[in-house]
């Protein structure tokens, strides 16, 4: 069985007040011992549905509950659309046009194609996966992701001898997505793996989450999801696949390569300079101020760390 649940609570650094300040969300919930759970309505009316989208059951899913879809969609990183937790769920269903949208595979390949998201989404049968996320600024969730292994895609492009890692490139266009006025990032935002870690069966090309089409905030239409990895390594409204020699520049090692590494595991021995990463917070837990230990690979080591084997994690972060 993939779980392994902590005998207790191991108490840990509290995340800086500044931090909090930054995510109003998260500060009107936690203000005067507020659960989580009790994120005001006006905020959590504004996370929208998708259809339904059909699926089978996946493996590698966890025994965890999932976190209330109410929550995931209003507590969201997703910079084009701002900074703050509660601008893509107050910006993006209204902004964000999911249709046509297309998905162009080249570089390395002996078969570059540009895919309509209709050819993706009938390309391989859809499961539904229950992953663990986590977020480098120390807080998790549980998510029913809907879709299949990113392998399905790589395959029918035939990667040549010389593809050794994979670049994703997101949307960016600044009609749609106010937080391109930031510098925050070089735009667009960029992401890799390594071939071997794109290839893995726990990489999951997205489409979907809760039984749903993803939500606007939450990545639609296409997105990435890498489990052991941080969430920042997890591609949303992905536009371009590219697969390369080297390893890609990312987004956020460009803007900040001593804190943002290339590989980006989770690893609670490897902590970012302004958050540890010894433990996190659960959203939807009954306290949010309530740290759990943080798990290698996010609890999925058994399944990745033979990818890693020689590497030394504390250099190569």
């Amino acid at each position: 069985m993939l779980i392994r649940r902590p005998s207790g609570i191991v108490p840990s650094e509290v995340t800086p007040e500044s931090v909090f300040r930054r995510r109003r969300a998260l500060l009107q919930a936690a203000a005067g011992g507020i659960a989580f759970s009790s994120v005001p309505a006006g905020l959590r009316a504004q996370a929208t549905d998708g259809a339904p989208l059909p699926s089978r059951p996946g493996s590698f899913s966890t025994m965890e509950k999932p976190t209330p879809a109410t929550l995931v969609t209003s507590y969201c990183n997703f910079f084009e659309f701002g900074t703050e937790k509660d601008d893509p769920p107050r910006y993006a269903p209204q902004r964000l046009k999911m249709r046509p949208w297309t998905v162009r595979v080249d570089g390395e390949v002996k078969s570059p194609r540009t895919f309509d998201v209709e050819e993706l989404l009938k390309l391989a049968p859809m499961e539904e996966r229950v992953y663990r996320l986590r977020c480098v600024e120390a807080w998790s969730a549980v998510v029913p992701w809907v879709g299949y292994p990113l392998a399905e895609l790589v395959r029918r492009v035939e990667p040549t001898g010389n593809a050794k890692f994979v670049e994703f490139t997101t949307l960016a266009d600044p009609k749609q997505m106010p937080g391109l006025d930031s510098s925050v990032i070089d735009w667009p935002y960029t992401e890799g793996l390594r071939l071997d870690e794109a290839l893995h069966p726990l990489t999951l090309l997205a489409f979907g989450m809760y039984g749903r089409v993803l939500p606007a905030q939450n990545g639609a239409p296409l997105r990435l999801v890498v489990p052991w990895k941080y969430g920042f390594k997890s591609a949303k409204s992905i536009v371009r696949i590219r697969f390369t020699d080297r390893p890609p520049a990312t987004a956020w090692q460009k803007s900040n390569p001593s804190e943002y590494g290339f590989y980006s595991n989770v690893n609670p021995g490897r902590d970012h300079p302004r958050w540890s990463q010894k433990s996190e917070r659960r959203l939807g837990e009954e306290i949010f101020s309530r740290r759990r230990p943080t798990l290698m690979f996010n609890g999925y080591a058994d399944q990745v760390a033979s990818l890693y084997a020689g590497m030394d994690l504390m250099k190569l972060y």
